[in-house]
């Protein structure tokens, strides 16, 4: 998917949230536990009941690496019912790879290659360009940098400053697009940096912005929107938690899909300024 026809949903759904697919099996319904894989039973659930009113789903891959190959199984089959049930979503692999440049091919591989053929992946930059480009190299792939994320500990690295004033995030945004442009480049940029947002427009002003901490973490929808959106819309908002753990009976999926619908309302009011 282009940056236009990532656009283009966007303006169809009237929409730009992502749901993210961090299912922790210690919080799924408890009658879901008698399936033969549940956390894919979960995950087909969601998928169903949201799919309306979002255009991405991100699995976070702690969330499956963590059960060995079980885990890993359900991932798989959690990508490929998307791909073949939803092919207008966009699937980001939120994996956070980054290593030297052998190793980082292989990450590629594993998800930009065949068996995969994931439209993108979060990527660490703190290893430089040689981490980075491998993962560039597939056409049609997007890498999404972390440049300004939404925790806490953001702080202790990413706002320090170096002799000239220089924010260290700021220069991972100008470095890097020296190595990726706004067509196969995005950043993650957290919700809860509020007005930070201005400062990542002066130097990316066209990418997109993956925007984790919207819902759980307390990050603003309408301040994201007023200091980060662009004439493109320019974001993808993930919300996780207050989504898919919305509910907690045999009626999640349904709950689910009301709290999914009361965001997509909400974007489709920010929308309303560009469209």
């Amino acid at each position: 998917m282009n940056k236009q026809e990532l656009f283009e949903n966007i303006k169809r759904k009237k929409s730009f949230l992502c749901v993210g697919l961090d299912t922790d099996i210690k919080k799924i319904p408890e009658h879901l536990l008698k399936e033969e894989d549940p956390i894919f039973a979960f995950n087909k659930a969601i998928i169903d009941a949201t799919a309306p009113y979002c255009i991405a789903y991100k699995p976070n891959l702690a969330f499956y690496e963590c059960f060995g190959l079980k885990g890993w199984m359900a991932f798989e089959k959690t990508i490929k019912y998307i791909k073949t049930n939803y092919p207008d979503q966009f699937i980001i692999a939120d994996a956070k790879r980054g290593d030297i440049g052998n190793t980082s091919s292989m990450y590629a591989r594993s998800f930009f290659g065949e068996e995969l053929n994931i439209d993108s992946i979060t990527v660490a930059p703190y290893m430089g360009e040689d981490s980075v480009t491998p993962f560039l190299s597939y056409e049609g792939k997007w890498v999404i940098l972390l440049a300004l994320t939404s925790n806490k500990g953001s702080q202790d690295f990413q706002l320090t400053t170096d002799e000239n004033g220089e924010r260290l995030f700021e220069k991972v945004l100008r470095k890097s697009q020296q190595w990726g442009n706004d067509e196969n480049m995005m950043y993650v940029v957290g919700a809860t940096q509020g007005r930070m947002f201005e400062d990542i427009r002066k130097i990316a002003p066209n990418h997109f912005l993956l925007v984790p901490g919207v819902g759980a973490q307390g990050g603003s929808l309408e301040e994201v929107c007023k200091y980060g959106m662009n004439s493109t819309c320019g974001l993808i908002v993930n919300s996780s938690r207050a989504i898919i753990y919305a509910g907690h009976d045999e009626n999640f999926a349904k709950v689910a899909e009301e709290e999914a619908l009361k965001v997509q309302q909400q974007m489709e009011k920010e929308l309303k300024n560009i469209l």
